[in-house]
């Protein structure tokens, strides 16, 4: 089944809480910069990024019964996304992450998606009782999954009559949770988007570039594969071939949500029929300009 709506969102959504420092930081630095607390989380990050892009994204999550998860769904549902089948969980708090950058990228993060995962698959529902599909009758169009479910339940997906008709595109949300998504490779419709050590964490061995990690997870059974490597050439890969393309050189202002922002852009430029190196650059141009800061989102 598949309705109006262009597109399901389906995992983290959440308050990302980011520290930028000015200058490089080391372990135990104490040092001036700013903080900022905006809308985050891999799903949310993936349904502005598609719904800039003239998508109509559908949220699929659980929110806390809670002041900051009314302010989150206010500020969702300004943002033009459609939050009627979140999941509101009772007695547990809206779900954060936290984070400190500084020029040359990321210094440490901590991801508290415990909610999330305490809700587990209440928040699969309506793919299940008929609102947006079911086994019967699954959805059919695009889904955007990440990795902050847990790994149970993503096995569990794999399989699910009705996630069977998807085209779904999978992010890990983060290297340490890349391990869960070896269930889904063999899903026939299944795209992972990966940076290179997601991709080695996933197979289990290490990569010397994009293109080596996306052959070799179409091997695996991909069927199509999108892999990043920092400044370096990135890749897709499919059944049919690959391709790679070289990302802009720009400054790192930023780097929370880069990867995201890459997948939406890859998404919304299948959607309107470009494929393969066009399709790729085109995500690379968007994640250059987010982390350049030329991209105001």
């Amino acid at each position: 089944m598949s309705t109006g709506n262009d597109i399901l969102c389906i995992g983290s959504v959440l308050w990302d809480v980011i520290g930028r420092a000015h200058g490089p930081m080391r372990l135990g630095n104490d040092v001036p910069g700013r903080i900022t607390r905006l809308p985050g989380g891999v799903a949310m990050n993936i349904a502005m990024g598609l719904a800039r892009r003239g998508l109509r994204p559908v949220l699929l999550t659980a929110i806390g019964h809670d002041a900051e998860g009314d302010e989150l769904l206010d500020a969702c549902a300004a943002l033009g996304l459609d939050t009627r089948h979140i999941h509101r969980a009772p007695g547990l708090p809206t779900d954060r992450y936290m984070a400190v950058e500084c020029p040359e990228g990321l210094v440490a993060a901590i991801a508290d998606a415990h909610s999330l995962e305490a809700a587990g698959d209440a928040i699969l529902a309506p793919l299940e009782d008929g609102r947006l599909g079911s086994p019967s009758a699954p959805w059919s169009g695009l889904i955007a999954l990440d990795g902050n479910l847990t790994e149970d339940l993503l096995g569990e997906i794999a399989t699910r009559p009705s996630f069977a008709a998807a085209d779904l595109r999978i992010a890990p949300a983060s290297p340490g949770k890349a391990v869960r998504l070896r269930p889904l490779i063999g899903h026939p419709g299944a795209s992972f988007y990966l940076n290179r050590e997601e991709a080695g964490l996933i197979l289990g061995r290490s990569f010397n570039s994009a293109p080596e990690a996306a052959a070799a997870l179409v091997s695996a059974g991909g069927a199509q594969v999108l892999v990043t490597d920092g400044a370096q050439p990135a890749a897709e890969g499919t059944p049919q071939g690959l391709v790679t393309a070289s990302p802009p050189r720009v400054s790192c202002l930023r780097v929370t949500g880069a990867g995201d922002t890459f997948m939406a852009a890859h998404i919304a430029a299948q959607a309107i029929g470009l494929a393969g190196e066009a399709a790729l650059q085109t995500a690379l141009a968007a994640a250059a300009a987010y982390v350049s800061g030329e991209d105001s989102a």
